[in-house]
């Protein structure tokens, strides 16, 4: 991976190129004064002379063009010169605009997502231990850091706003007879009416005592003691064995009963105003009483303190279950060629949809980012990064400047010799 170099790094190479362009600029002034002095007596130093003279030329013509996109040179105001400064906020506008075409447009985005397989770049990624352990302790930590900024009164208020519009305020009654007919249609609370009776008729296998007391007060005082146990008896046997029946015979009258009545029960509760308002006013006194409300809050305070004491345990049996659960489905990612296509068919028509929805946004930060910025701050950071390549134009200007000025006097002496 290539490594950049830092601000102070690129100042430093710049002010060094600086240096570099303007020492040559010197040598070919002072080869320049040498030749033009000693050229009578020597005349082959006039090819030096030109040579210098047109090196000082392209030097200082390029010195003029390097600075002034960044200033006025010399401090002269002159026309077309301080570029950066002067057109900071259009040049910022041109940037973002450049940004949002080029860049942001849905061909390159569409071109660029197709040839990069991210759900199975994310999933070769998870699926390492140390990777799936990081993901799950950032998103717990960044839970909890949420959970710590939430006050938990606001939060009961909350909670309890949301439950009543969307839980308490609506009608129950319709909704739970339409539910209740679906039931009873299908014939889903005969396994609740067997468990029912299974539970009662082992409650009176393990009391058979429970008649006793009923049977006794209502029988005359004169009567023997065995007759009592005898009936008590019989009225145990008799109960264990209609119990029993109901729940054997699916078609037992009683349970045909039952049928019926929460046939119709689950009507009324659709359609009898009564039976709706019944039930609307006892869900508004169990909502409204201080008791369920003081065991709501109770409830979630339990909840959140449970959750926070899992979440903060890294080690513990959540965070294990979590990576677990990660490296789970990152292999299966992996595995399924047909997933990780429709993962990566999602995911690149999410990225599509932000571009789409925001790239305008995102020009429009650039452009505001670049006004925002100090007119002498704009140049220092134009400058840091791309003055230090702008000097080799100065540089390359004194070399050609030479050339050109050894080439004209090379002709022009050539001219005059034929003349």
């Amino acid at each position: 991976m290539t490594v950049l170099p830092t601000d102070a790094e690129r100042r430093l190479a710049l002010r060094r190129m600086k240096a570099l362009a303007t020492s040559l600029l010197a040598a070919a002034a002072v080869v320049f004064a040498v030749a033009y002095a000693l050229q009578d007596r020597y005349p082959w130093l006039g090819f030096v002379r030109a040579a210098a003279e047109g090196a000082m030329v392209g030097a200082l013509a390029d010195w003029f063009a390097v600075t002034a996109l960044f200033r006025h040179p010399l401090g002269l105001r002159i026309p077309h010169t301080a570029i950066i400064p002067t057109r900071k906020d259009e040049i910022g506008a041109s940037l973002g605009e450049f940004v949002e075409t080029n860049f942001l447009s849905d061909e390159v985005v569409a071109g660029k997502l197709a040839t990069i397989d991210l759900a199975g770049a994310a999933a070769d990624w998870l699926s390492e231990p140390q990777n799936s352990r990081r993901v799950v302790r950032e998103t717990f930590r960044g839970v909890t850091g949420l959970a710590d900024l939430l006050d938990d009164d606001r939060m009961r208020e909350a909670i309890e706003a949301v439950v009543r519009t969307h839980l308490v305020a609506p009608l129950w009654g319709p909704p739970l007879g339409r539910l209740g007919e679906r039931v009873l249609s299908s014939g889903g609370h005969q396994e609740a009416v067997d468990l029912l009776l299974d539970r009662l008729d082992e409650w009176l296998a393990a009391n058979p005592d429970v008649f006793g007391p009923v049977v006794s007060r209502r029988l005359p005082s004169w009567m023997p003691s065995f007759v009592d146990r005898v009936i008590d008896e019989r009225l145990h046997s008799e109960a264990r064995r209609f119990v029993r029946e109901m729940r054997d015979d699916p078609d037992h009258r009683l349970r045909r009963s039952l049928d019926e009545y929460l046939a119709q029960f689950a009507d009324r509760l659709q359609h009898d105003d009564a039976t709706i308002e019944r039930l609307e006013a006892a869900k508004g006194r169990a909502f409204d009483d201080p008791r369920i409300r003081e065991l709501a809050a109770s409830a979630w305070t339990a909840a959140r303190t449970a959750a926070m004491d899992a979440l903060a345990d890294e080690e513990g049996e959540l965070g294990r279950r979590a990576e677990a659960f990660v490296a789970d489905v990152a292999r299966r990612v992996l595995a399924d060629d047909e997933l990780r296509a429709s993962l990566n068919a999602r995911l690149t028509g999410a990225a599509m949809h932000l571009v789409t929805s925001y790239r305008s946004d995102i020009s429009h930060v650039i452009t505001e980012t670049v006004q925002a910025w100090d007119p002498a701050e704009t140049t220092e950071k134009i400058e840091t990064q791309v003055g230090r390549d702008l000097q080799f134009i100065r540089i390359n200007g004194t070399v050609v400047g030479a050339l050109a000025g050894l080439a004209i006097y090379t002709v022009a002496t050539g001219i005059s010799a034929l003349l």
